[in-house]
C-alpha cells in the first residue's frame, strides 16, 4: 500500500468513525462563529443565540466591530456575562 492509500485509508476511516458535527452557535462565516466562540466561555449557547443577531446587526465584520466603542459592545453582550473582559476582546 502507498503512502498515499495509507493517507487516504486513514481519513476515510476518521471520518466514519467522527462524522461533521453541526455546529450550535448561529453564524453566517468564520468570523462571526469566532466572535459567537469568544461569547460562549461561560455562557450557554442558546444565551449567545439570542445575543449575537443584537450584536451582528450593528456589526457583523471586523471593519464595523472597531468602529464601535468597547462600551458599546458591553451594553450589547451584557447578558452573556464577563461582558467587560469579552468586550474588550472582541474590539481587538
Amino acid at each position: 500500500m502507498t503512502k498515499q492509500k495509507k493517507v487516504e485509508f486513514v481519513i476515510n476511516k476518521l471520518n466514519d468513525i467522527y462524522p461533521e458535527i453541526p455546529v450550535p452557535l448561529d453564524h453566517k462565516d468564520p468570523y462571526t462563529l469566532l466572535i459567537a466562540v469568544l461569547l460562549s466561555a461561560q455562557s450557554t449557547d442558546v444565551r449567545v443565540n439570542q445575543i449575537t443577531p443584537l450584536l451582528f446587526k450593528r456589526a457583523d465584520n471586523p471593519y464595523d466591530m472597531v468602529k464601535l466603542s468597547v462600551e458599546e459592545i458591553r451594553e450589547i453582550i451584557k447578558p452573556v456575562g464577563l461582558s467587560p473582559m469579552k468586550s474588550k476582546g472582541i474590539h481587538g
